[in-house]
C-alpha cells in the first residue's frame, strides 16, 4: 500500500440508493438491490468491502510471487461476510484462496501466509475508530 493517504468522496442525491464514489481519479457506483429499494446499478457496500479485501489480497500475493519469481499463474479468492444480525460482537469474513501454477507445497504455504500481510487485511483485523465531523 502506498504511503499516500487514501481518500474517497461519496455523493447520494434523491435517487434510491445509487451512490457515486470518487477516489484517486476513478468513479464507481454503489447501490442496493431492488428488493431493498435500490436500482441494483452497483455493488452493495458490503460487497465493496469484500472486493477491497479480495483485490488487496490478490495484489499482495502477486507482488510477492513476482518478486520471488514463483510460477503462480492465477489467483482466485472467494469471500463472504456473515449476516448483519450476527455482527453484534464480532464480524466474520470467510476467505478461500485458490492458487494455480507450478508451485511447491512450501511455496503455496508461504503465499497463504503472505495473504495475511495485505494492508486491507491488517486494517480489518485491528480495531477501527471512525471519527465523524
Amino acid at each position: 500500500m502506498s504511503t499516500k493517504q487514501i481518500t474517497a468522496i461519496t455523493e447520494l442525491d434523491r435517487s434510491h440508493y445509487r451512490t457515486k464514489i470518487y477516489a484517486d481519479g476513478h468513479f464507481i457506483y454503489a447501490d442496493e438491490p431492488e428488493e431493498l429499494g435500490g436500482s441494483n446499478e452497483g455493488m452493495a457496500p458490503g460487497a465493496l468491502l469484500l472486493a477491497s479485501l479480495g483485490s488487496c489480497t490478490a495484489i499482495t500475493i502477486r507482488m510477492y510471487a513476482d518478486r520471488k519469481q514463483l510460477k503462480l499463474e492465477h489467483i482466485k479468492i472467494e469471500l463472504a461476510i456473515c449476516p448483519e444480525e450476527e455482527m453484534n460482537k464480532e464480524t466474520t469474513i470467510t476467505r478461500k484462496i485458490h492458487l494455480t501454477g507450478t508451485l511447491t507445497g512450501a511455496e503455496q504455504e508461504r503465499l497463504m501466509q503472505i495473504a495475511d500481510k495485505c494492508p486491507i487485511h491488517k486494517l480489518l483485523s485491528n480495531p477501527i475508530r471512525i471519527q465523524t465531523f
